[in-house]
C-alpha cells in the first residue's frame, strides 16, 4: 500500500486501483463500455448538454464565483487587438483580427469537479486529522495554495487529482439518464434512495459499472428561462437533490458500480443537506463521491431537451462524449457535453 495513508476512510476505494491511482471509479469507463455507448447511437442526432457559460448570471448561486469576463488581448503599443486593422503595422496589409481572453471561474457554469473539489479532514496516518483528499493525498503538499487573505491572488496547483485526469481519459462512454421531473415536477424535493429506486423501476432504468449516470431535475431549464437573472428567492426553492444524509442512497451509488453523477442542478445534493451527526461533511454527497470513491460530479449541465426526446422515444442510453479543459493543476472546469441518440 502507498506510504501516504495506513488507515482508510470506512467504504471508500482507496488503493482498490493502485497505490497512486488518480481517477478512481473512472477506471471503470473501460473501452467496452465506449463500445456500449457506441451501439446506443442509432438516429445520428445529438445534443448539447451545456448552458452558455454566463448563466446562471450574477452570483446568486455562489458568491464566490462570478461569470466570465471577455476582453481583447493587446498588441505591443497596447493597442486592443479587436477589429485590428493589420494595415496599422503592415502597409498594404487586408487583415483585421480579433483575438480575446478570459477570465472564468472553472465551476460556474456547466462543469466537471475533479476529485480535488472537496477532501476531508482526516486522519490517515494515524498522525492526527488533517485535509486529505481521494486516495490519500494531502492539502498543502499534493493540492496547494494560497491560506491567507493577503496571499489569495497567489497560484494553485492540483498536483494529484486535477481535471486533467478527466481529458486523459476522455469521458467519453455510455450514460443513463434518470428523469426526476418527469415524476417530481419542479418543485423543490430532496430525493432519498426509496423515491429514487421507485423512479428507476417505474422508467425501468439499468446502471451498470462504468456508466454515466445523469439526473434531469429541471433545474438549469428553468435558469435559463430567467435569462441570467435569477430570482434569488426562486433560484434556492426549485427542483430536486439527492439527499445527501441518506445512508441508502450513498450506498446505491457505491453499489451502482457509476463511474460519474451528472445533474444539472447546482450540487447534484440538495443543499443545504440537513441536520448531519455531529463532525460530518456539510456536502455529504460530495465527500462520499469525491473523497471515498473516487466519482468525479458533473453540475448545472442542460439535460432537459436530451431527456424529454429519450422519453418521448422510449429510450434512457446514450452515448455521451464530455471532456473537460486539459488544464494541469486545475480544481474543476467547465465542459460543453454531447449526447448522441
Amino acid at each position: 500500500m502507498s506510504l501516504r495513508w495506513t488507515r482508510r476512510p470506512e467504504g471508500s476505494t482507496w488503493g482498490d486501483f493502485g497505490p497512486d491511482d488518480e481517477r478512481g471509479r473512472l477506471n471503470l469507463l473501460t473501452p467496452e463500455k465506449v463500445r456500449q455507448g457506441v451501439a446506443e447511437v442509432r438516429e445520428g442526432l445529438t445534443f448539447c448538454l451545456s448552458l452558455p457559460l454566463d448563466l446562471p448570471g450574477g452570483n446568486v448561486l455562489n458568491p464566490r464565483r462570478h461569470p466570465p469576463q471577455i476582453t481583447p488581448t493587446r498588441r505591443a503599443n497596447g493597442r486592443p487587438n479587436m477589429n485590428f486593422p493589420v494595415c496599422e503595422e503592415v502597409d498594404g496589409a487586408t487583415d483585421v483580427i480579433c483575438d480575446d481572453r478570459a477570465l472564468i471561474h472553472l465551476q460556474y457554469s456547466t462543469q466537471w469537479d475533479s476529485l480535488a473539489h472537496v477532501g476531508s479532514l482526516f486522519d490517515a496516518d494515524g498522525a492526527g486529522a488533517a485535509p486529505t483528499f481521494y486516495n490519500g493525498f494531502r492539502g498543502g503538499r499534493d493540492i496547494v495554495g494560497p491560506s491567507t487573505p493577503e496571499a489569495a491572488d497567489q497560484p494553485s496547483r492540483a498536483k494529484k487529482l486535477g481535471i486533467e485526469r478527466l481529458a486523459e481519459v476522455g469521458m467519453q462512454g455510455r450514460a443513463v439518464m434518470i428523469d426526476l421531473r418527469a415524476h417530481l415536477g419542479d418543485a423543490k424535493a430532496k430525493v432519498g434512495y426509496d423515491q429514487l429506486a421507485g423512479i428507476i423501476a417505474a422508467d425501468a432504468v439499468v446502471i451498470e459499472p462504468g456508466d454515466m449516470v445523469c439526473l434531469h431535475t429541471g433545474f438549469a431549464e428553468r435558469l435559463i428561462a430567467m435569462g441570467g437573472e435569477p430570482d434569488p428567492k426562486q433560484v434556492h426553492n426549485l427542483c430536486a437533490g439527492l439527499d445527501g444524509r441518506d445512508p441508502q442512497l450513498l450506498d446505491w451509488i457505491t453499489r451502482s458500480g457509476l463511474c460519474a453523477l451528472i445533474a444539472d442542478n447546482y450540487a447534484v445534493e440538495a443543499y443545504p443537506a440537513g441536520i448531519g451527526p455531529a463532525c460530518c461533511a456539510t456536502l455529504p454527497l460530495h465527500e462520499h463521491c469525491l473523497f471515498k470513491l473516487g466519482v468525479n460530479l458533473g453540475e448545472l449541465w442542460h439535460l432537459t431537451p436530451l431527456a424529454d426526446w429519450l422519453r418521448a422515444h422510449g429510450r434512457n442510453r446514450f452515448l455521451l462524449t464530455a471532456p473537460p479543459l486539459r488544464l494541469p493543476g486545475a480544481i474543476g472546469s467547465p465542459v460543453t457535453p454531447i449526447a448522441t441518440v
